[in-house]
Parts: C-alpha cells; structure tokens; sequence
C-alpha cells in the first residue's frame, strides 16, 4: 500500500507592500493587466500602499470591485511581524521585526528598528543588515554575526511598520511624527548599497512616503569605494563612524580601518557629491573614557577635517551587557565640545535616548540568537 503523500502548505501570497514602482508593475502584470493600462494601476496602488497606509486592498476605492477582488485573490499589503514592542521613559520605541528565514527549516530572522521621537520632528533608525561583519568594539550590534542583507522591500517595511504603530498617515500630513530616516540600525549599510538605494527611492518619492532625500542619512564605518556611488546614485546625506584620530586607534575600534585607513576614508569624504555648507557631512565620534576623549584628540579631529564641510556629533557611550567601555566624563565630553566648536564646527552632544531599552547608538542587537536558542529547546 502507498503511504499517502504529505500536503504542502500553499505558497504564502506576495505582499505589494515595500516594494519599488518597478516591481509593483511586474507584480501587476502576472495577474493580466494589460500594458497599457500598468502605469496608471501602479499609480493608483502606489498612492493607496504609500500615501495612505492601506493595509487592505478593499480600501482601494477608486479601483474597480473587480480587480480589488482580483488582487486580494493574488497579493497582500502584510507587513513584516512586529514581535516585540518595547517604550523608553523617554518616548523611544524599539520595534523588534521578523522577517523570513533563508529556507522553511529555520527560524524568522529578527532585525530591530528604533524611532526617536523630537521636538518638531520623529526620527526612525532602520537596519540595513540582520546582523554585522564589522566587528566595531564598542558597538552591541557589531557583537551579532551577519546572516543575510535585508532586501529593499524589507527595508521600506520598517518605515510603513512605524507608521502603523505611530498612527501617522497620511504620508503628507504636516504633523506627521516620522519625518527623517537614518540608516544607523543594524548591519553596514554600504554592504548593501543596491537595497539601500532602492529603499530611499521609495522612502522618498514625493508622491508617497515622501521624505526628503535631505532627511535621509546613511551612516557608513567607511567602505570607502561605494561612498560616491551612495551620493550620486541617491542624494541622501551622510555620516562616518570615525570615533577616532589615530590609525592605530581606529583599527582596534573599527577594524574596517585596518582596510580604508582614516586618509582614505577622509579624501572619500572631500569628494562626495554635493558636500557643501548646506549639506555638511556629518562625524559620528562615541566618547569613550581615557580611549579617545583628551583635548589632543580634540585638537587632531579638527585638523583631520580641514577642508571638509562638516559637522560632529559627540555621542556618549551607551553602556551594554560584556561592554569593555564607560563613557566619558561629562566635563571631558564638554571640553572636546568645546575645542571642536572654537574651530568652527558644530558639535553637537547627543541627548541619549532610548538607554532603558538598549535602543541608545551602538546598543542594538536582535533577540535572534537567544529566542532561537529559547526556540530550540521549546522545540525539543
């Protein structure tokens, strides 16, 4: 007698959500709609996914009956899971996400993304990566190994999955709560600079999401070859985790150094397209107790920065569970303020934000490791 065969699931449907205006055409074509009539079917599913948050295709309401019917059969506007919420005393929400595994025998892939909340703006913190392969000492996240980059539909969902939990569409409400996006989240965003791209074509049309390339910053340790590309191909606003002065003292930091050493990193720097006053690039420097934080740092971080329109953001250390690190002294942190900020140079002392729930920079790292060991031992 045969044994009966076991039945598989059905495949889950495609979700339209996050996906760039390219591949919503393509996804619209395999359910027949005829060419000529693509471009402005996407432009009506564009406006209803990003525009106005629709979660349903019965929202769609100057779509025909039929072919919302049509699309609820063949697609979704699901979003990525939200599997952990967690609410700083201070307003910071850190959404845990899960996304799909690389095949059916693992589990869900968790990536974190943060929104900081300010007057008169919202900032949102996406990952770029589940996990990270530089390695940064001081950085919690850099403590994940790297499992896979996100892809760009996965990206834009952590925008769309804040502004459902924010309540915050339409997308051109002039009170809107999510107004700049900084890809400072998990993972090297250079690493993977074609998602990257795509996500801020999307996060930035101006007929959905529409947040201004201006409002849009990516944050590199330094992978020096792709940072022209990352201006000219995107016109978002940069920023370099320097955090040091030294070769010497970057290599042990950010040992991406030992690769694009601080000269390299900096010409990169002069030459990124359109760096001016008006779009100064920014330096991300952690201020680290008797690491990286005297006067003679101060002075040297200044001279290394001639002729860069520039500004410095000084981050006290966020403190995190193994942390070979502290912070700074609050009165050396204000002296190398003080030394920058007399040489011309905006900078900044970054409120922390978020600590409580180790959604403060450098503090993020997924639960991945730990509920999949949780998991397992459920499992068994």
């Amino acid at each position: 007698m045969t044994a009966p065969q076991p039945i598989s699931a059905p495949a889950p449907l495609k979700s339209l959500a996050g996906l760039s205006r390219g591949e919503l055409g393509e996804a619209l074509k395999t359910i027949g709609i005829e060419e000529r009539a693509i471009k402005m079917r996407v432009e009506q599913v564009w406006h209803w996914i990003y525009h106005g948050g629709a979660k349903d295709f019965s929202e769609m309401r100057n779509i025909a009956k039929e072919l919302r019917e049509k699309l609820q059969q063949h697609f979704t506007l699901s979003r990525p899971e939200i599997t952990t919420q967690q609410v700083s005393v201070d307003g910071t929400r850190k959404w845990l996400v899960a996304l799909p595994a690389d095949n059916i025998a693992q589990k869900s892939h968790l990536v974190e993304c943060v929104y900081i909340p300010e007057e008169g703006r919202g900032t949102l913190c996406v990952s770029s990566q589940v996990g990270c392969t530089l390695n940064c000492s001081f950085c919690h996240t850099g403590t994940q190994r790297l499992v896979r980059n996100l892809t760009a539909q996965e990206i834009v969902a952590q925008l769309l999955i804040a502004r459902d939990a924010l309540d915050d569409w339409p997308s051109n409400d002039e009170n809107r709560r999510v107004t700049n996006i900084v890809f400072m989240g998990m993972g090297e965003p250079l690493y993977n600079l074609d998602a990257v791209k795509t996500a801020i074509e999307v996060m930035s049309d101006g007929d959905g999401l529409s947040i201004s390339r201006r409002r849009i910053t990516v944050s590199t340790a330094g992978v020096v070859p792709k940072i022209a590309e990352l201006g000219e191909e995107t016109g978002a606003m940069l920023a370099i985790s320097l955090h040091a002065t030294t070769n010497p003292l970057r290599d042990k930091l950010v040992p991406l150094n030992k690769k694009y050493p601080i000269e390299e990193l900096l010409e990169a720097c002069r030459n990124y397209p359109g760096a001016s006053n008006a779009k100064r690039i920014t330096f991300e420097y952690v201020m680290l107790k008797d690491v990286n934080d005297t006067p003679a740092d101060a002075r040297r971080l200044v001279s290394l920065l001639k002729n860069i329109p520039a500004k410095i953001n000084l981050i006290p250390f966020n403190p995190w569970p193994g942390a070979v690190y502290e912070c700074s002294d609050w009165e050396r942190i204000e002296r190398f303020s003080e030394i920058v900020f007399d040489a011309g140079y905006a900078s900044p002392v970054r409120t922390p934000r978020g600590r409580d729930i180790l959604a403060a920079c450098g503090q993020l790292k997924s639960e991945t490791e730990k509920l999949g060991f949780r998991a397992r031992q459920i499992d068994a």
